[in-house]
């Protein structure tokens, strides 16, 4: 929660800019506040373009499975109704204009070792891995310390990775149409039906 903000990319540079604003609007008016910062959510209904239903959709098209650079990135992994748990206990329980830091594991895991490890929830080996070009300004490493949210407020994770992964494969298995709208782009239909260019 005290860690100094680091960002390395106009994304990341943005939700940083978010929480200054906050901060500064406490200062200048009085204005109360809670903050949380959590880890990389998973889950169902995951946009597909993001690392774990990319895997998870490519596998069950058959297809590849991107890996930037070498892989070894580093992320924590929050599983989506972990993460709404913690933001009901910090609503609930958290101390006005204090920071919670949100996260879903207790030690590192590389982004190549997470899609090993889909690779084997689904049966599939190795071969599926296609490295590809690092995009810029990629961060090596990401933890995050939720000790806070433990000690504090006597949240944690309901979920292993490994668990939550196989609850969202299962999702992805059983809502093929949904992500298949998605990748496809066909889900942009009902946009151009409803508001008829208007967006």
């Amino acid at each position: 929660e005290n860690t100094p903000y680091d960002p390395r990319s106009p994304y990341s540079a943005s939700k940083a800019g978010s929480d200054h604003l906050v901060r500064a609007f406490h200062e200048t008016y009085g204005v109360n506040y809670t903050l949380t910062n959590c880890s990389n959510n998973y889950g169902p209904y995951h946009f597909p373009e993001k690392l774990f239903p990319l895997a998870i959709t490519n596998i069950l098209e058959g297809k590849k499975v991107p890996v930037y650079g070498d892989g070894l990135n580093v992320r924590d992994w929050l599983f989506v109704t972990d993460h709404c748990s913690a933001i009901e206990a910090v609503i609930l329980h958290g101390k006005m204009n204090e920071t919670y830091c949100i996260g879903g594991m207790r030690g590192d895991i590389s982004n190549l070792d997470v899609v090993k490890m889909i690779l084997k929830i689904m049966g599939k080996d190795e071969s599926s891995i296609e490295y590809v070009t690092d995009r810029p300004g990629h961060d090596r490493r990401y933890a995050v310390d939720w000790s806070k949210m433990k000690n504090e407020l006597g949240w944690e994770p309901s979920v292993t990775l490994e668990e939550g992964l196989t609850k969202t494969i299962e999702w992805y298995k059983a809502n093929e149409q949904w992500w298949k709208n998605v990748k496809s782009g066909a889900y942009q239909k009902y946009y151009e039906q409803q508001y008829k260019g208007k967006v």
